[in-house]
């Protein structure tokens, strides 16, 4: 997600902060400081219930990492790749691969809201257990108390069946399972988070309009919801046009490469400067596909460095890659395809670079589709 830094690794993932984050630790604290505090624990100082907000900001956050590391790692355990984990103003996202089963995607999606679920209740059980022994004067009770029913919120509204919500994605899950068909559960499901966007912002704008704050929220969630569903929703038809054609009916071929060994300066005027592409594969010595260079990112280095920069220190590594070979399904490819490398796909057989995939491809298998009377 554009926006956001590095934090660290939880369980392994990738772990990032977007710019939003902060706002939202700075919002959930003074609503718990200035306002739920003082009313149920009132007589004590602004310092108290100042930091008291604060940690209590900070544990929902971490609850959210948890919520998030709950799919990551499920997603791991079912073998489909996580590529990182983004806290933002939203809640989070977790990247990762499609599910090949929907069992496996029922798990994934279900193991958020369940951890959620399980927070909120050991945050309340702590909470009353504390107030047992302390009353309802103990800040950290009531600070419990609140984390508790935050948690229990966060879990049940992800339970919505509305993609992007982690309940929209058990829907798909579920309709997978029950058609067999993954195309259609998911023009469903999408449709389905479509619709429950609009009545979240409309939903939202009254309560807006009847003069509650929290009314901007739910209209910024449901046009959330609207834009990802859509998008979602155009990536299924994708598929749904693109079903049973194999790779090597899309790739183009021969491919423009270039030798990885070569320096910087050296592949922009032998190579760059030549092919007219923004990114191309690069080759071993032994005329194997190694990864992909970036022109601009060739562009960026500095102009001293260029005679002593390997073009290979600058490239996206193999692994890092969408790698199909030809006789693959192109809608299975295509899930291989990650951010970093855009949509591009490396053909490869017997080791060897025999063609790619690249957007223009795909554009012109949908044009073929369309013009054989499929849905554009």
């Amino acid at each position: 997600m554009k926006g956001s830094i590095r934090l660290g690794r939880v369980a392994g993932i990738p772990l990032r902060m977007h710019w939003s984050v902060p706002l939202l630790v700075i919002l959930f604290a003074y609503g718990l400081g200035s306002r739920t505090l003082p009313v149920w624990t009132p007589g004590r100082s602004s310092a108290v219930y100042a930091l008291a907000g604060v940690v209590g900001a900070a544990l929902f956050m971490g609850s959210l990492v948890l919520h998030e590391t709950a799919h990551a790692a499920i997603a791991r355990r079912r073998k489909i790749p996580v590529e990182d984990v983004t806290l933002w103003a939203l809640g989070g996202v977790t990247r990762m691969g499609r599910p090949g089963t929907a069992a496996a995607a029922f798990l994934v999606a279900a193991g958020g809201p369940l951890t959620s679920l399980v927070v909120g209740g050991v945050a309340l059980g702590a909470g009353i257990g504390l107030h047992a022994v302390s009353g309802w004067a103990a800040v950290p009770a009531v600070v419990l108390l609140w984390l508790g029913w935050a948690n229990l919120f966060l879990g049940l509204f992800n339970l919505l069946p509305a993609v992007p919500l982690d309940g929209g994605r058990v829907m798909q899950a579920l309709l997978w399972w029950r058609t067999g068909d993954r195309e259609r559960a998911d023009l469903a499901a999408t449709r389905a988070g479509q619709v429950t966007g609009v009545l979240l912002a409309g939903g939202g704008w009254v309560v807006l309009l009847r003069g509650a704050p929290v009314g901007l929220w739910l209209v910024f969630i449901g046009l959330f919801v609207m834009v990802v569903a859509g998008a979602e929703r155009r990536q299924a038809a994708l598929h749904t046009a693109l079903r049973g054609i194999r790779v090597s009916d899309a790739m183009t071929t021969p491919v423009a490469t270039g030798a990885d060994w070569l320096t910087a300066q050296h592949f922009i005027d032998e190579v760059a400067v030549h092919s007219g592409h923004s990114v191309l594969p690069l080759l071993d010595f032994e005329g194997r596909p190694s990864g992909i260079v970036q022109i601009r990112r060739l562009a960026s280095v500095p102009v001293p460095s260029r005679d002593t920069l390997r073009v290979r220190e600058l490239a996206v590594p193999l692994s890092q890659c969408a790698v199909a070979e030809p006789g693959d399904l192109l809608t299975e490819a295509l899930d291989r395809v990650s951010l970093r490398t855009g949509m591009r796909i490396l053909v490869v057989d017997a080791g060897h670079l025999v063609g790619i995939v690249t957007g223009k491809d795909i554009s012109r298998m949908m044009r073929r589709h369309t013009l054989a009377g499929g849905t554009p």
